[in-house]
């Protein structure tokens, strides 16, 4: 049975068999075993007097081994319950010499330098097992609406975001590359006989299945060629993105704030334990700063989340807010607001939802001139259909919008920011046969994880991060 069944339902004086590795092996006889399944470990009590010598030389800190025994209450603190072993099997050795992981606290940025082992220590145990329970809750939150789960390709032709930063697929020989009669690439001579490039988004495609089937949602990779280094930023992350044919602005909105509740709320239900030790954790990293700095307690801003309904509030009024407020106009803001129009940073999103309102935020109708070519236009012409959430400690962790269902306003959008029309016919198409109003948005899967998590750097919520100069493993 697995430690985690195990310790849910302890039967004392029951024989069990654990399969795990050896966090800590004390006084030659008390063995820490950990299989993954939870954060707690289960002691095991080595009998020394009827273990072979060469088997307790053989424990060490990593080894995989095989425990069978009789459970008991223990005797020690610490624990309810112990294995009482009369066998134990080294399956696999550990060099204790130089096996990096021993029982003490290693720095976030050593474990990003030892990416294949980190999995073992508690931090990213939980941290990857609270990953697993958001990725199902997602998947279990648009399947009980009755959402079409769609895969979207990661090879593309088209830049569904406009901004150009992708990465090119090729099968040409990079050191004789054939060229035309202009000198340009010849991509005729290419796998895909055009220029391909992995996927940004699959917002596009998800909008050709909706206009079908209704509700569906794409769950897959997405790839940003953006040469930063920031805490915020991977070249290979995850994307949730819902579409729903018939549907407003404000129907995307309700959407959007439902399942972040449910989310929340499943891995305050379904990952206590994980949870609780990533809230202590958070707690004794934040007591080093000043009070000011600090950052809410984990399970508090989880609550707080999923217990106050969204503020609603306009792109313009928004700007009046941060304009007359204090950081602005004590210069305090590392980016002033100085007129409307302006893209807002982390900084501001943040103000809005932690000072001003102390509530999550969903701001709409931004100016079309900093939105992507899909969003809906309105009726005053400066401003699109587009909604972002902003969250406590993390700022925009949704982003969305009503799409543009009119075929005119569609053509003359994708003409002022030099979307080609040849590219993307089959994307009009939809416009042309049957369209309806729709509306979708975009959930960046690791941001929600460093949200629920409490960890500060994204590269810690993804089993292998994808970052300039970084694609070891």
């Amino acid at each position: 049975m697995t430690i985690k069944e195990i310790l849910a339902k302890p039967s004392i004086g029951a024989d069990y068999t654990i399969e795990g590795w050896v966090r800590t092996f004390r006084g030659n006889q008390f063995c820490a075993i950990s299989d993954g399944t939870t954060i707690k470990t289960l002691q095991v009590v080595v009998d020394r007097d009827t273990t072979d010598e060469s088997v307790l030389n053989r424990i060490k800190t990593g080894a995989a081994v095989v425990a069978k025994g009789t459970l008991i209450e223990s005797q020690g603190a610490g624990q309810a319950v112990e294995l009482q072993a009369n066998s134990i099997e080294i399956v696999g050795d550990s060099d204790a010499s130089s096996y990096p992981l021993q029982p003490k606290k290693h720095s976030l940025e050593f474990l990003r330098e030892i990416a294949h082992l980190r999995f073992r220590t508690n931090t990213f145990g939980a941290i990857f097992r609270v990953r697993h329970a958001v990725s199902y809750a997602i998947h279990k939150f648009f399947n009980d609406k009755g959402f079409f789960y769609i895969h979207s390709p990661i090879i593309t032709g088209s830049d569904a975001e406009g901004a150009g930063e992708m990465f090119q697929v090729t099968t040409l020989d990079l050191n004789d590359v054939p060229k035309t009669e202009e000198g340009q690439v010849n991509y005729k001579e290419d796998f895909f006989n055009k220029s391909t490039n992995l996927t940004v988004s699959g917002q596009l495609e998800a909008e050709l299945a909706a206009l079908a089937l209704t509700k569906v949602y794409t769950f897959g990779p997405t790839f940003r060629a953006e040469n930063s280094n920031t805490s915020r930023h991977l070249a290979e992350f995850w994307m949730i993105e819902p579409e729903v044919a018939f549907s407003d602005i404000h129907d995307n909105m309700d959407l959007a704030e439902d399942m972040l509740k449910y989310v929340i709320s499943y891995c305050l239900e379904h990952c206590k334990d994980d949870i609780e030790f990533l809230h202590k954790r958070l707690e004794n990293e934040e007591k080093s700063k000043p009070q000011a700095q600090r950052a809410p307690a984990l399970i508090d801003k989880l609550k707080f989340c999923i217990e106050n309904d969204f503020e609603r509030v306009t792109y313009s009024e928004a700007i009046k807010i941060l304009m007359n407020s204090k950081p602005n106009k004590k210069k305090k803001f590392q980016f002033v607001i100085e007129e409307w129009g302006a893209d807002l940073q982390s900084e501001h999103e943040r103000y809005l939802v932690e000072k001003h309102f102390k509530k999550p935020v969903i701001l709409i109708d931004y100016p079309k001139e900093i939105k992507s070519f899909y969003m809906r236009q309105n009726d005053d012409g400066k401003t699109v259909a587009a909604m972002d959430i902003l969250f406590p400690g993390i700022g925009e962790i949704v982003g969305g919008s009503q799409r543009e269902e009119r075929l005119d306003k569609l053509e003359q959008r994708m003409e002022e920011m030099h979307i080609p029309k040849e590219e993307m016919e089959w994307f009009l198409d939809t416009r042309r046969y049957g369209t309806c109003p729709h509306a979708g948005y975009g959930l960046g899967f690791e941001r929600l994880v460093l949200f629920i998590t409490g960890m500060s750097n994204i590269r810690d919520v993804i089993p292998f991060p994808r970052t300039p100069g970084n694609a070891s493993i």
